[in-house]
C-alpha cells in the first residue's frame, strides 16, 4: 500500500446528488456552509419532478459557493456521482466529499472528515455508523439489523477492514478519487459505495470517523429490493473472483 502524502485541503467540494429533495436541500446546504464555510457545494439534480432543481438554482443565485449540475433524467447514484466528481476534479478540487441531501449525514462532522485526509497515507475518510461513537437514530430494529448484516457480509466476503462499507458520507483526496476510476464501476445503486471501498482499500489507507446517522428529514428513501439484490449478487461475484485469484496465485 503506497505511503501517499497527506492531502492538502485547500479546495473542498461537497457533492450532493438529488432526486426529489425539495424539502431537505435548503437546510442541508445551509448546514454544510455553516460547518465548512470555505467549501463549495455542488448539487447534482436528476430532473427532480418536485422542483428540487429550481430550489437548487435559487440557492446558487444567493451564494457563489453553491453550484448546480442539471442532468436530463434519473440514471442512478453512480452516474450522478461520476458527473459531479468529474466536474469537481476539473475545477481543481483537492478534496471531494460525498454527502446525502436528505439530512441523514451530520454536516457538523465535515471538518473532522476532511481533516482525516491530512493523516499520512489516508486517501479516503468515511463517516461511519459502526465504529465506537457512531450510531443510527430513527430506524426500526429490522432496518438496523438488515444494514448491519449487509455490512458484516460485505466485510467478510471481501476481507475489508472497514466497518461501514455502504456508508455514503465520504471525503476523498483527489489522487485517490481519480485512481478508483468511478467510470468503470458497473453498479448503479448503493452498491457503488461497496465497490469504491474495495477499490480504495487496494491503493490507500481508509480512516473511519464516527457519525450519528439520522433518518431523513423528509421525503422517501431511495432504497429498493432491487438495489439490495444487486449488492448481494455483486459482492458474491467479487468474492468468488478474488478467491479464485488467490487460489491461482498459490
Amino acid at each position: 500500500m503506497p505511503n501517499a502524502a497527506p492531502a492538502q485541503t485547500g479546495k473542498v467540494v461537497v457533492i450532493m446528488p438529488t432526486f426529489n429533495e425539495a424539502q431537505t436541500l435548503p437546510p442541508v446546504v445551509a448546514a454544510v456552509r455553516a460547518a465548512l464555510p470555505t467549501a463549495s457545494v455542488l448539487v447534482v439534480d436528476d430532473a427532480s419532478p418536485d422542483g428540487t432543481g429550481a430550489i437548487a438554482d435559487a440557492l446558487a443565485a444567493g451564494d457563489p459557493q453553491v453550484r448546480v449540475l442539471h442532468r436530463s433524467g434519473r440514471s442512478g447514484l453512480k452516474a450522478a456521482y461520476a458527473a459531479g466528481m468529474h466536474l469537481a476534479l476539473q475545477d481543481g478540487a483537492e478534496v471531494v466529499v460525498q454527502m446525502d441531501a436528505d439530512g441523514s449525514h451530520p454536516a457538523a462532522v465535515l471538518p473532522e472528515l476532511v481533516a482525516a485526509l491530512r493523516e499520512p497515507g489516508v486517501g479516503l475518510a468515511i463517516g461511519s455508523r459502526y465504529v465506537p461513537g457512531g450510531a443510527i437514530e430513527g430506524w426500526s430494529r429490522h432496518r438496523s439489523w438488515l444494514s448491519r448484516t449487509a455490512n458484516r457480509f460485505a466485510r467478510w466476503a471481501l476481507r475489508l477492514p472497514v466497518h461501514d462499507v455502504t456508508a455514503g458520507f465520504r471525503a476523498w483526496s483527489a489522487a485517490t478519487l481519480e485512481a478508483v476510476q468511478i467510470d468503470t464501476v458497473a453498479s448503479r445503486g448503493y452498491c457503488v459505495q461497496i465497490d469504491l471501498t474495495r477499490r480504495a482499500r487496494a491503493i490507500t489507507s481508509i480512516r473511519e470517523v464516527p457519525i450519528v446517522f439520522q433518518e431523513r428529514l423528509a421525503g422517501e428513501s431511495k432504497m429498493t429490493l432491487g438495489i439490495v439484490f444487486e449488492a448481494a449478487v455483486r459482492v458474491l461475484a467479487w468474492s468468488i473472483r478474488s478467491s479464485s485469484w488467490r487460489t491461482m496465485s498459490r
